[in-house]
């Protein structure tokens, strides 16, 4: 057999000018190590080729250096949803510097996802678990606490919960998409929206009808799974109104650019007839025309500071809520002002304006 030449531990320790054990610590993601120290030992290990023995590893320290992220969704909306690549290769950016294999799962909600939980608690199959798309009253957060495993959670619960959580106020991109759209003289928008069951679902929804309130708009919203197919659906929804919304804010870009095109087969210009706004600002919406304005947020930071999140809770650390800066607007060419004909009373002023009074000759 030939010798093993990988680099080892101490080969790395002797490379940062620190202990073996500082190296450990901050290669098993533990606790004790400032970040720059800890960043500084990983990218020294990352370019010596340094990887770890999982198998020597878990012997001697009784863990299975692997974490689990559980989607409670469709496969056909994970599938469809560039969310979910994004935050799972922020995940592994962490993870695959640290010796860690994310063990990946799609589960219907309710008794199949509790299942799920449990087999990857039972004989340590996992150290830890990531809980996403928060739920009312989750009871994810009571299911995991008795298994005895660590976690994180992504957005706050709204119930009692031992776990770091690490979130993002998706209310604030939601109220920005609102205030440009008011800005720009819209005041009939509405809200395509997801599952009132998702914490997140629910408050982007709270987010947008607060905005219109504060702004004087004729709100509307209609629910959805977060589904391009649902996006169509509702935007035809909207449409086939009396009076249709001269600007639809979505909850995610799959649906705006769903909603895009339904307007555009019923022959309505984007953005002179209806203006769209999306949400998590994903490569595709760049691309088509107009490009989509959306609110930007990071997936692939948000997973990276989940992942680091959870080797702290793994190494003993005590849970705090972590937030992640606010997300932004990124204006593209999807909105615009609305047409005069379409502002009400608008119309109605052009009309007077351009008949004579019986008072007044005609404008020759």
């Amino acid at each position: 057999m030939p010798n093993d030449t990988r680099p080892t531990i101490a080969d790395v320790a002797r490379r940062a000018g620190v202990s073996k054990g500082l190296v450990s610590f901050a290669l098993n993601g533990r606790a004790g190590v400032s970040p720059d120290t800890r960043e500084r030992i990983l990218a020294i290990a990352a370019d010596m080729g340094w990887s770890p023995s999982l198998r020597a590893r878990s012997l001697s320290v009784g863990r299975a250096f692997a974490c689990g992220l559980v989607i409670g969704r469709s496969p056909d909306v994970i599938a469809a949803d560039p969310f979910f690549p994004s935050f799972i290769a922020g995940v592994e950016d962490e993870f695959s510097v640290s010796g860690q294999v994310l063990v990946l799962a799609a589960a219907t909600p309710g008794r199949h996802e509790a299942e799920t939980y449990r087999g990857l608690a039972a004989d340590r199959r996992v150290d830890g678990v990531i809980l996403s798309d928060l739920r009312a009253d989750d009871p994810r957060i009571d299911l995991v606490t008795g298994l005895g495993v660590a976690a994180v959670t992504l957005g706050v619960p709204d119930v009692a919960s031992p776990f770091t959580s690490v979130s993002v106020d998706d209310g604030a991109g939601i109220r920005l998409a609102v205030d440009h759209l008011a800005d720009l003289g819209h005041t009939d928008i509405a809200h395509v929206a997801g599952p009132s069951a998702m914490l997140h679902g629910r408050h982007r929804t709270a987010a947008f009808a607060q905005a219109a309130a504060v702004r004087g708009i004729r709100a509307r919203v209609i629910e959805t799974d977060f589904s391009a197919a649902d996006g169509a659906r509702a935007t035809d929804e909207l449409l086939d109104a009396d009076i249709p919304p001269t600007a639809i804010v979505y909850s995610n870009d799959n649906m705006a650019i769903a909603g895009l095109g339904r307007a555009q087969q019923r022959g309505l210009r984007v953005p002179d007839d209806l203006s769209i706004t999306g949400f998590d600002d994903v490569e595709i919406g760049r691309h088509v025309h107009p490009a989509l304005t959306s609110v930007a947020t990071d997936a692939r930071g948000w997973g990276a500071a989940a992942a680091r999140a959870l080797l702290d809770a793994i190494g003993g650390a005590s849970p705090e809520a972590l937030t992640l800066p606010d997300p932004r607007l990124i204006v593209r060419a999807s909105t615009a002002a609305p047409r005069a004909a379409d502002i009400p009373g608008r119309s109605a002023e052009r009309t007077a304006e351009a008949e004579p009074t019986a008072d007044a000759p005609p404008t020759p």
